[in-house]
């Protein structure tokens, strides 16, 4: 049976009828506005309720994109795919791919139809974006809805080949719910130079991203790219996928999102310092750099790292940036014999020629 749906309207009537959110039926599903309109509208003062709870001010909470849906539970019939893909609660999340696509394009980290979307929605179902269409003018009528194998379920446009790569990341790491792939210049660079960004240089890199990962050069949407690439994301939340481009992986789209301008943005940064300065750039110490993994951990995310010696956490042995301006030093000027030194050469001179006469 599918599951009651609560809109913002929805809620908005549930709450003005005198009703909490100890009344919401069981399994019922919230789309994002709901969710405001619960925390922020009419939640904090409900009939019944006395002066002094009305008046406590609600928990603080925290952003939360990530979907939810019960295992075992996908519609399985045309009929019921259909109803799922426009239901309230995936409209809300097609909505926000098509935001975010806007947010790629504005910050120049696609170009033509170039990158694309995914977000997990079930036990074999996952949302992606069209193949062939610009990222800063996509539609919600143009996403698309995939199982686990790539096969196209829900949707008019042909979805994204390059979304295989993307699906073989969550068949390998649970906690990958949606990935985010882009073209922005900096991180690009890097991954065209063959260049791993070192590690201990930014705190909120070490927290947001940890280290960033490597793939091989594969063919883009083909089997072996999938294979690459999904093994460097079990262990990375972040991949630079050589003579390609980014891909990173969250708990959510806004997550992953958010991952790649943390890795642009990072990568940026140690390539204008690099220019300032050459190799020798200044870290965090080893000590340091486990508090925040500890912090990594505690946010929910692993680190492959948890286990490194301080000594291997910070070690940028094989980071060498490249060009470094300089100023060019001047020539030396050309030596000057005196006057007796060059009378004696040419003497010197002469008695040889002569010789050999």
């Amino acid at each position: 049976m599918t599951k009651k749906v609560f809109t913002a309207a929805d809620m908005e009537a549930f709450l003005k009828s005198g009703k909490t959110a100890a009344d919401l039926p069981p399994g019922v599903l919230l789309t994002p506005s709901a969710k405001d309109v619960l925390r922020d509208g009419l939640g904090p003062v409900t009939v019944g309720r006395s002066l002094a709870a009305a008046a406590a001010p609600l928990a603080p909470i925290l952003p939360d994109y990530e979907y939810h849906w019960t295992p075992g539970q996908d519609p399985k019939t045309p009929a019921e795919i259909l109803a799922f893909f426009n239901s309230p609660a995936i409209v809300a999340i097609k909505q926000r791919m098509v935001d975010i696509g806007k947010r790629m394009w504005a910050r120049e980290y696609t170009d033509g139809n170039g990158g694309n979307l995914t977000i997990r929605v079930g036990d074999n179902l996952v949302l992606c974006t069209p193949t062939l269409v610009s990222k800063g003018f996509m539609t919600l009528e143009q996403m698309c809805l995939v199982d686990m194998e790539g096969t196209q379920l829900a949707g008019k446009y042909k979805r994204t080949s390059e979304c295989m790569t993307h699906l073989a990341i969550m068949k390998r790491q649970p906690k990958a719910k949606a990935c985010c792939h882009a073209h922005p210049p900096h991180g690009t660079a890097f991954a065209v130079a063959g260049v791993q960004p070192p590690t201990c240089m930014i705190p909120e890199a070490e927290v947001f991203l940890g280290q960033i990962g490597m793939s091989e050069y594969q063919t883009p949407g083909s089997a072996a790219n999938a294979e690459v690439v999904g093994n460097a994301a079990v262990d990375h939340m972040a991949v630079l996928m050589v003579n390609h481009g980014v891909i990173t992986w969250g708990k959510d789209i806004e997550d992953a999102y958010w991952k790649m301008e943390n890795v642009e943005s990072y990568c940026k940064t140690v390539w204008v310092a690099s220019q300032l300065k050459g190799g020798n750039l200044l870290t965090i110490t080893g000590s340091q750099a486990k508090e925040l993994i500890s912090l990594r951990k505690t946010l929910g995310m692993d680190d492959k790292r948890a286990n490194w010696t301080e000594c291997q956490l910070c070690d940028n042995a094989d980071f060498q940036p490249g060009t470094v301006c300089r100023v060019p030093e001047q020539a030396a000027a050309p030596a000057v014999l005196d006057p007796e030194t060059e009378k004696l050469v040419k003497t010197l001179t002469d008695q040889i020629l002569a010789a050999l006469k």
